[in-house]
């Protein structure tokens, strides 16, 4: 009688469905998690990038020392000169705020 039956039964249907939940409720978390540590390096590398464009920029063309902000991709990287420890040099530090879904980055790098 059961073997003629072509469709499934609801055992079968809500053993596989309680099988893609679990692997559903154990998996998202992480891929959330995954997610978040990708945009935090993205934005690091960005700013470390930013950090050695401005470095590169002073050491090839002097200009003067501004402070400033740039707004990319939605991010807001504020770029601040300030005088270094070290007496003669200047630093250099891209910083980006912490709001609800980016963390704080600050990057400092000496002009020499």
């Amino acid at each position: 009688m059961l073997r003629n039956n072509k469709g499934f039964f609801l055992l079968e249907l809500l053993l596989s469905l309680s099988a893609l939940i679990m692997l559903s409720l154990f998996l998202l978390p992480l891929l959330m998690e995954l997610r978040g540590q990708s945009i935090k390096l993205e934005i690091e590398n960005r700013t470390r990038q930013i950090m050695y464009e401005e470095l590169q920029a002073k050491l090839i063309e002097n200009q003067t020392f501004v402070n400033y902000t740039l707004r990319q991709n939605r991010v807001e990287y504020k770029i601040i000169w300030k005088d270094s420890r070290v007496a003669g040099q200047m630093e250099v530090c891209v910083k980006v705020e912490r709001n609800a879904f980016l963390p704080q980055t600050e990057i400092c790098g000496l002009l020499e």
